[in-house]
């Protein structure tokens, strides 16, 4: 995985096989890309490489991050439930995503279409972060796995670090451990997790 900007948008992300070929999405939505991050750095935006992708933030505050799939290329905002999307643009990445948080892409013109109501939306989210603005956590609406509740008791660290998670990657564990036959499948899978769960990321995020 990449840990240099500049080779996200020479040779892509590193996630994968596809790194640096002709089937690299980064590659294909090469124009669009570059224009969704002339953009963001003309927001005043601090750009910085964060799991593979251009992140851009103001202080400490993550902002927005720029990814690209093979169907589309996308502006990823943080903190999404406190912007006023007037415009609509704003969709769920997955089923599990609690609220609408990216602008998807298919082609470079539509950035530019939509360039005003990008650096909007920016410079919403810039504001909330000078201002210290964080989203009200969604109150958990499921029921935890025994082997992660077990788990989590016997660990305070490990348990600190679900409590911050976002209900979205809480809910990835749910579903990845739900989906066992056995508790101690589950268990295997709480063990395996335990690294991601410490690091901030959801049950599918590398």
């Amino acid at each position: 995985m990449i840990t240099e900007i500049e080779d996200f948008f020479a040779h892509g992300c590193g996630r994968c096989a596809r790194f640096d070929t002709a089937d690299c999405s980064a590659l294909i939505w090469s124009d669009g890309l570059s224009r969704l991050r002339a953009i963001c750095r003309g927001a005043g935006l601090t750009e910085v490489v964060k799991w593979g992708h251009p992140c851009y933030m103001r202080g400490d505050r993550n902002i927005a991050l720029i990814g690209a799939l093979k169907g589309d290329f996308r502006l990823n905002f943080f903190d999404a439930a406190l912007l006023n999307d007037a415009a609509g643009l704003l969709e769920r990445q997955g089923p599990n995503t609690r609220h609408p948080d990216s602008i998807r892409f298919t082609s470079a013109a539509r950035v530019t279409e939509l360039e005003a109501e990008i650096r909007d939306l920016l410079a919403q989210a810039i504001g909330n972060a000078a201002a210290g603005l964080r989203p009200t956590r969604d109150k958990v609406e499921f029921d935890l796995p025994d082997e992660l509740v077990d788990a989590l008791d016997a660990d305070p660290d490990l348990a600190e670090a679900f409590a911050a998670l976002t209900p979205g990657r809480q809910r990835s564990y749910v579903i990845a451990l739900s989906s066992a036959k056995t508790s101690a499948t589950r268990t295997a899978r709480v063990e395996r997790f335990r690294a991601r769960i410490t690091a901030g990321k959801g049950a599918t995020e590398r």
